[in-house]
């Protein structure tokens, strides 16, 4: 499988990789021969997948060949290397295409209206799951695994670059980070240029720019939300370079210094883009306590996804901690506006136009994850809105100007969105037969057992070996069933209507004050956990009283209604908000610390973590502090320092913390740089979560699987009490729930 036959200046520079002696002898034949050659290739290998495909056996032959393949599988799985990894590909699309060969062409002789309506909905999403499953494969087979290009000119020929931090409705707290950071970070102060672009128009922020002395940049209305936002001030900058951060993702020091570098070497580089790392937990890590354990919903797209478009020139402008050369970006006429996600829809235009993007998978920033999951599902429902926006107006398997790849990278992004009624499709398909006695597949069970679970075995198996890093199994059936239900109307009215919705902001930072039960949301969860319990005590009806010849069918939808009990019994978990007391989330880091005592004393020490407002301190020894001591923390590094006063608001054994006392805006300025700016802080936690193993997966999401459904009866109990309080005291004040 390649990925271009003629790859870009970008990509040649970033393999680095020798050519064998194979592939030095292919070089030297004419154009029109190779060309001849790679044709030949591909329709020999076609037909051969065809037959592969498309053979006849018999029930004791497809259980041979389905374990023979299995077994190879196994042992690819342990050897190192990308090979491996391609064969196991090429086993898993040889069992799903068999599958779906099979499925089309025996199954589906339906009696019934009924079975016709159930089982063509299965068909169609089945054949949903076969395309993104190979556009996947396609996607990721090869990351790229760019590396950084160091600058080779001098400080003084480097170019200049305009640094917009748009901001509407965040806190100044916030925002203030963010700016101090891009004022840290590492690049002639003639030649970096921070812009505050305040579609808020606050004068707090106003004047909070004009003291630390960087540009203040509003406009006299709203119009095509942020990336309107981003256009007005492309209007009056006038930087080589754009260099954009939302207004929580807090760039590092080195992040031109490592981005730049590409820029200079291909000319023809649009865009490059480095990945959204957050330092706080999203709504699914803090409600599972799954923080720095389980990779979080979006690791998987800058771990890998990102990663394998870079191979194909298909790197997506994300909206933030980015690069784009300012000429290329105005001769498409800007941030894209006709969608509500300009970022994406912005680089489809550069790839368009032919320029290149690129990926450098390096943590340069880090920013404020969605504190609750009603917040974190209204950010998804504008993404998942404005791709199948995207995939209405500028569909990229039709028009000009872009590869094979691309157009697969760009289409396989947006029908990722389209999940919403497949995976409704999925949670409930077994209860047509457990319930309704619908015969959705017309094949005996064994037949069934023999296609289905190589298949699902293979793609399962695969996919860990691809992902592993980056998303553990099992894990995205919960995300995609928290969602699902949200996502799947936004989506088929955009497809309708791409006009349909506008842009909203996703508020960050603030605190959840109470441990609640979000009922609202968690109703789409709690009716599938209801209908597959239901299904379930169908099934084990059946199971003792039905006829005995159906008895494996039942057993095949009894196991698939337990799964997908496991997977919505972990959405509802997610539906029970945990506390977050802090403004302001810590990062752990162990930074050199000097503490300074009023009597003088100086003790050597390192933090724990630390925010904007204080720090946790490990000491050398107990009892050396106690809590309400007024001390001043000097930070560390090489030959900087910096001193900031501060009171110990708690002091036990050998831990304390320190709270900041109101610090001048240099000093905050200096605690930003010697902390939050330091580029070895988010790269220690990037892709630090341990290696996927299906059946742990497994384990780990059954068990929040129990802990959803006790969360459930929990939170059921309390509403019934709730209710029975308030009918026996008619007269007391009112208190609603906090989860209704």
């Amino acid at each position: 499988m390649t990925a271009r036959i003629d790859p870009t200046p970008v990509q040649q520079a970033s393999k680095g990789a020798r050519p064998n002696a194979w592939a030095a002898r292919l070089a030297l034949l004419p154009q029109p021969l190779k060309r001849t050659l790679q044709i030949i290739a591909a329709v020999l290998g076609t037909l051969l997948l065809t037959a592969v495909i498309t053979a006849p056996l018999e029930l004791e032959r497809q259980f041979a060949f389905a374990a023979l393949c299995f077994g190879l599988l196994l042992v690819l799985r342990k050897l190192p290397g990308r090979l491996p990894v391609l064969a196991m590909i090429v086993l898993s699309l040889v069992a799903t295409l068999r599958y779906v060969y099979w499925r089309l062409t025996d199954t589906l002789g339906f009696d019934t209206w009924l079975d016709m309506f159930f089982g063509y909905g299965l068909v169609a999403a089945e054949t949903y799951a076969l395309i993104v499953l190979a556009f996947g494969y396609l996607q990721t087979a090869w990351p790229l695994q760019r590396k950084p290009k160091i600058l080779q000119q001098a400080p003084e020929h480097w170019p200049t670059v305009d640094v917009f931090v748009p901001t509407y409705n965040e806190a100044l707290s916030i925002v203030k980070l963010t700016v101090f950071a891009a004022q840290a970070i590492d690049w002639p102060k003639d030649k970096l240029r921070v812009h505050v672009l305040d579609d808020g128009r606050r004068d707090e922020f106003r004047e909070f720019c004009r003291q630390i002395g960087v540009n203040y940049i509003v406009r006299d209305n709203n119009r095509h939300a942020k990336a309107g936002n981003l256009n007005e001030a492309l209007k009056v900058t006038d930087g080589e370079y754009v260099a954009i951060f939302d207004a929580d993702h807090v760039p590092t020091r080195s992040f031109l210094q490592i981005a730049m570098g590409w820029f200079l070497k291909d000319p023809n580089l649009a865009l490059l883009q480095t990945p959204h790392f957050f330092f706080s937990p999203d709504p699914f890590e803090k409600n599972l306590d799954t923080f720095r354990s389980v990779p979080n919903e979006g690791e998987l797209f800058y771990g890998l996804v990102q990663d394998g478009n870079d191979l194909w020139n298909a790197t997506f402008f994300c909206g933030s901690c980015a690069v784009i050369r300012r000429t290329h970006l105005l001769e498409v006429g800007g941030v894209a506006v006709e969608t509500v996600t300009e970022d994406a829809h912005t680089a489809l235009k550069l790839n368009r136009k032919g320029y290149n993007t690129a990926y450098l998978a390096i943590p340069q920033a880090a920013g404020l994850a969605t504190e609750s999951l009603s917040r974190h599902i209204s950010q998804r429902i504008r993404w998942a809105r404005g791709m199948a926006q995207i995939f209405r107006t500028d569909n990229p398997f039709i028009g000009k100007g872009l590869s094979f790849g691309q157009r697969v990278c760009y289409v396989n992004a947006m029908l990722h969105f389209f999940y919403g009624l497949p995976r409704l499709v999925f949670l409930t398909a077994p209860l047509a037969y457990l319930i309704f006695g619908a015969q959705i597949f017309h094949a005996s069970a064994l037949m069934i057992t023999a296609y289905v679970l190589p298949h699902i075995f293979h793609a399962s198996l695969t996919n860990s070996k691809i992902q592993g890093r980056f998303r553990h199994s099992f894990w995205n059936e919960v995300y995609e069933s928290v969602l699902a239900w949200y996502i799947m109307r936004p989506v088929l009215m955009a497809l309708v209507n791409p006009k349909f919705g506008g842009f909203n902001v996703t508020d960050k930072g603030g605190i959840v004050d109470k441990e609640y039960f979000d009922w609202k949301l968690a109703r789409p969860y709690i009716v599938l956990l209801t209908l597959n319990l239901i299904g379930l005590g169908f099934g084990i009806f059946g199971l003792i009283w039905g006829e005995s010849a159906a008895m494996v069918t039942i057993l095949i939808n009894l196991a698939w209604t337990v799964y997908n009990i496991i997977i919505t019994s972990a959405a509802v978990a997610v539906a029970s908000e945990t506390r977050q007391v802090r403004n302001e989330p810590r990062v752990r880091a162990e930074l050199p610390v000097k503490l300074a005592l009023a009597d003088g004393q100086v003790i050597d020490c390192a933090t724990v973590d630390f925010s904007q407002s204080g720090v946790g301190l490990k000491l050398p020894a107990d009892n050396l502090v106690s809590q309400g001591m007024d001390v001043e923390v000097t930070l560390l590094r090489k030959n900087q320092v910096c001193v900031l006063p501060a009171t110990l608001v708690f002091a036990k054994g050998r831990m304390a913390g320190a709270r900041f006392k109101p610090l001048t805006l240099r000093q905050q300025s200096d605690m930003v740089r010697m902390t939050f700016s330091r580029a070895d802080t988010w790269a220690q936690a990037w892709g630090g979560s341990k290696v996927d193993t299906p059946l742990g997966a497994l384990r780990d999401v059954s068990g929040i699987g129990l802990r959803g459904m006790l969360d459930l009866a929990r939170a059921t109990l309390a509403a019934l009490v709730h209710r029975r309080y308030k009918r026996r005291n008619p007269s007391s004040p009112e208190s609603s729930l906090d989860s209704q």
